[in-house]
């Protein structure tokens, strides 16, 4: 009988602390967040051209106008959403409301559906398109997938949909923005999903971009060297993503 005990009790030890392992290995892993470089800071100032407000969400707006067609924005996993300022603000400038959601420990996977709360927020746009950054362009792909009435455009930033979201059907407008030097995300990975996307899906690699670039956060693990500079790869994701919503309009 005290062997049987002595068993029960070794065996809930040995699974608590495999729990305890697992759980300090997932806070280690939601922990290595990527930070926003101060360029990205930076671009969290209004002035005569772009409203910026902090509140539940980082909310981009053009100032002095009321725009009718917006961009939700997930940030990649383990990114600060703030990484993405720079590439909100140039869009809201060009006249779209831009909204970037915090994601809990970073992950998009933590809360997909929040685009359906930044729609409810704001009734005045009437036409929406998502995107994301590497895996949350993906999650950006999901959710479209799961609400085709809510979204009308889709913008992958170094990213492709996962195989369960056939997307290839979808009454939508797709973008898919990619870097060459890619080595997160690689061009093969990107390609390959073309039988998950509409026909009419505009591809654009951007020559010399890498993974990192897409954002303001500094060199990504297994990333390549970029052969261009920052500033140069974000002028060519924010025309491709402005070029998708314009077609929106």
């Amino acid at each position: 009988m005290r062997r049987s005990v002595k068993k029960i009790l070794l065996s809930i030890l040995a699974l608590l602390l495999l729990l305890v392992l697992g759980a300090l290995g997932f806070f280690s892993y939601v922990s290595s967040q990527r930070a926003a470089e101060s360029e990205a800071v930076a671009s969290l100032e209004s002035d005569s051209q772009v409203e910026v407000r902090q509140q539940s969400w980082l909310i981009f707006t053009p100032a002095n106008e009321s725009p009718t067609t917006g961009f939700i924005f997930y940030p990649g996993g383990l990114v600060d959403e703030v990484a993405y300022a720079p590439y909100a603000r140039a869009i809201a400038e060009a006249g779209y409301l831009v909204v970037i959601p915090p994601m809990p420990f970073n992950l998009a996977v933590f809360n997909l559906n929040v685009a359906k709360k930044i729609i409810a927020a704001n009734p005045e746009i009437l036409h929406w398109a998502i995107g994301g950054h590497s895996l949350s362009g993906s999650m950006a792909a999901a959710f479209t997938d799961n609400n085709p009435n809510l979204i009308d455009g889709l913008v992958f930033w170094a990213s492709y949909p996962a195989k369960g979201n056939d997307l290839s059907d979808a009454d939508l407008f797709v973008t898919s923005i990619y870097g060459t030097r890619d080595g997160v995300a690689t061009p093969q990975e990107i390609l390959s999903s073309k039988p998950l996307l509409p026909a009419s899906t505009t591809w654009v690699p951007i020559e010399g971009g890498n993974h990192g670039q897409f954002g303001w956060y500094g060199v990504q693990e297994g990333d390549n060297p970029a052969a261009i500079s920052h500033e140069v790869q974000s002028v060519q994701i924010v025309s491709a993503t402005i070029a998708l919503l314009e077609k929106l309009e």
